[in-house]
């Protein structure tokens, strides 16, 4: 076989020639650096950004308080119940009708529940016991609420509670604390419940004749 013949170079062609240089990467520009800031720059940006935190501290607040404010009005304006007895004439203090009625001007009391509570019973032992209220009867119209400025009369099953030997005992009375528990629907807001105890009362025998009144400060 005949031996392959090198290509022959053309004539004025050089190596260099051959050779075709790639393209060249282009360098980047440096970006020269931000000169240090100095002491009074630091401060003053130190300074701005305190500020802004002041700011946002202080608008958190102003709103906190606001939410705070309305919901102390709100909290204030809600009705309380009322209550007194009727005059104890004849059987059983125990036995007495007692009256609650919705002072607030603006707001009714809705779906209201009443319970009766003996706080204690001095030198008995007695611990405080709940039953609830018998026989609550609204005004007419109203099958649960009292509108402002309305009453209803109820009556409490106290001989449950301590038995039928107060029959036999009338210093019982004398020497009972009772209230009252109220629940009622939260005004505007339907879905949650308010609970509110009374002040405690007991039977006032100085009037004639004895009801129960409100238990005087101590």
């Amino acid at each position: 076989m005949a031996a392959k013949q090198k290509p022959r170079r053309k004539p004025g062609e050089s190596s260099a020639a051959r050779s075709k240089p790639g393209p060249r990467r282009q360098s980047r520009a440096r970006v020269p650096r931000p000169p240090p800031l100095t002491l009074r720059q630091e401060l003053l940006l130190l300074a701005r950004g305190g500020a802004r935190s002041v700011q946002q501290a202080f608008l958190t607040l102003l709103v906190i308080g606001f939410i705070a404010g309305v919901a102390f009005v709100a909290w204030s304006l809600r009705p309380t119940p009322s209550y007194s007895s009727g005059d104890v004439t004849s059987g059983s203090p125990f036995d007495v009708t007692f009256r609650v009625e919705n002072k607030n001007p603006w707001f009714a009391l809705s779906k209201l529940k009443i319970s009766c509570v003996v706080a204690h019973v001095r030198a008995s032992g007695m611990e405080p016991t709940m039953i609830g209220a018998n026989d609550l009867r609204f005004p007419a119209g109203h099958l649960s609420g009292l509108e402002p400025g309305e009453s209803a009369t109820f009556t409490c099953p106290f001989r449950t509670l301590i038995g039928h030997p107060i029959n036999d005992d009338p210093g019982v009375a004398q020497r009972a604390e009772i209230y009252f528990r109220g629940e009622y629907d939260v005004p505007l807001f339907g879905s949650f419940r308010i609970t509110d105890n009374s002040a405690h009362f007991i039977l006032n025998t100085h009037l004639l004749p004895p009801r129960w009144t409100s238990k005087p400060p101590a």
